[in-house]
């Protein structure tokens, strides 16, 4: 088999309990389509798989006439700039957030959340493991300290109870990653930050278009950002937002990204990194944007049928969404028991890909805090000031993540796009039932 940090069978099916279609109640009528009952395409079989999809071209009229009305503009500079004031205000249209600051990336994003959050040297904030390094980045440059809880098993989001383990008295914040668009356990999240006074920050950069109990994403935590980089929902290249309604965190998001400058003052209030968004990045977004819910909710529905069609095979645990809540799919991620099928996940995954399905196994290959810059602890090349100072004992060749290294060595992650059809889903879903049927136990 392949590798599976010691994951046995019973192992799997308790981690992976509760995992619900609680989210589709809409698709759920769709029967899923029957399993094929021939030889795998592997093998010289017929693909499960044979709708095609409807992909046309990713930019329009919509982003053309933004940037045509960039073009006539005498300067293409941020600030009250007209294409970056009309983004703010289709932003404020989806997240009615106060004070909204675009940036050059979900990274830019996220260090301009960090620093106006306040984290200073040897400060913990507590976050996935099982992310874009952009997630820490941020951190690591404030001289903070990354501390990783583990996750859910088929949400991929935080476990709030391992959060409230982790805490101490060095902890300042908590970043939630709502992965692959699926948001996280925003009321726990809350409840804790609160309890312990913490600043709860949002990653939403898989996540536009995604819902909490109804609500966008990023109204719950006190800071929340966004990715425009190319793969995502919306884009125009590489971009980002960071937003807060929070009285003292959101008036510092502009200071943080445009090198501590108050521009409708004059002064210099603070220090940051000049992470501004031009005008033709921001004409596209504009544009894109009024295209968002359209996005969201068709790869909404995408994911829920699949999950409709697979939710019932033996040994394949579905990707987990709260009632209530509306995931995006920026992927789909469903799990295999190790223990349950006579081949290795590269197997599965072969076969798969030959039935037709967009896939791949995993996420990243490694959880962050096994990589060679985490674990030789070389941040700033080759140190990490704060450890040599005594600032923060953190080492992070001892930290355990089981249930996330789990994830990552039994996950498969199926690839959802918008111009999918529901036909190719159920097609999927069949693919997987062929697929898992013919290699059970």
């Amino acid at each position: 088999m392949e590798e599976q940090h010691g994951m046995k069978r019973r192992e799997f099916l308790a981690s992976s309990a509760g995992v619900t279609a609680a989210s589709i109640v809409a698709a759920s009528s769709t029967p899923a389509a029957a399993a094929p009952t021939d030889k795998l395409a592997i093998d010289g079989g017929a693909k499960a798989v044979t709708a095609t999809s409807s992909k046309g071209p990713r930019f329009g009229e919509a982003e053309r006439s933004q940037l045509e009305a960039a073009i006539n503009q005498d300067h293409l500079f941020y600030w009250k700039g007209p294409q970056t004031t009309l983004l703010i205000e289709r932003f404020k249209e989806v997240t009615p957030l106060e004070h909204v600051m675009t940036c050059t990336s979900g990274t830019a994003a996220l260090h301009i959340a960090v620093n106006a959050a306040g984290i200073q040297p040897g400060d913990e904030v507590i976050t996935s493991t099982v992310s874009d390094i952009g997630t820490v980045i941020g951190i690591i440059y404030q001289q903070g300290v990354p501390v990783f809880a583990d996750l859910g098993p088929s949400t991929l989001t935080l476990d709030p109870a391992d959060v409230e383990r982790k805490i101490t008295k060095k902890t300042k914040a908590i970043i939630a990653v709502h992965l692959c668009g699926n948001p996280s356990k925003m009321k726990e999240l809350r409840a804790i930050a609160d309890k312990h006074k913490l600043v709860l920050i949002e990653d939403c950069a898989q996540a536009w278009g995604a819902k909490y109990q109804g609500e966008s994403i990023g109204m719950v935590g006190d800071i929340a950002c966004w990715s425009l980089q190319n793969s995502k929902h919306i884009t125009c290249g590489d971009g980002g937002v960071v937003a807060s309604s929070h009285p003292v965190y959101g008036p510092r998001l502009q200071l943080c990204g445009d090198k501590g400058f108050n521009r409708s003052e004059g002064k210099w209030q603070g220090f940051g990194t000049n992470y501004r968004m031009s005008e033709t990045q921001a004409a596209v977004v504009a544009g894109q944007i009024t295209r968002l819910e359209e996005i969201a909710s068709t790869r909404a529905r995408l994911g829920d049928l699949l999950t409709v069609g697979i939710q019932d095979i033996p040994g394949i645990a579905p990707h987990e969404v709260a009632k209530g809540d509306r995931c995006v799919y920026w992927f789909y991620m469903f799990r295999i028991d190790p223990d349950a099928f006579t081949c290795d996940r590269a197997t599965f995954y072969k076969a798969l890909r030959a039935e037709g399905v967009g896939c791949t196994t995993g996420y990243i290959r490694i959880p962050l805090h096994r990589n060679p810059v985490f674990l030789n602890h070389a941040f700033f090349n080759g140190h990490w000031p704060i450890k040599e100072q005594g600032l923060t004992n953190m080492d992070y060749t001892k930290v355990d993540i089981p249930e996330a290294e789990k994830i990552l060595v039994t996950g498969m992650r199926v690839f959802i796009h918008e111009s999918n059809t529901d036909e190719q889903m159920r097609q999927s879903a069949a693919a997987i039932r062929k697929v898992a049927s013919h290699y059970a136990k």
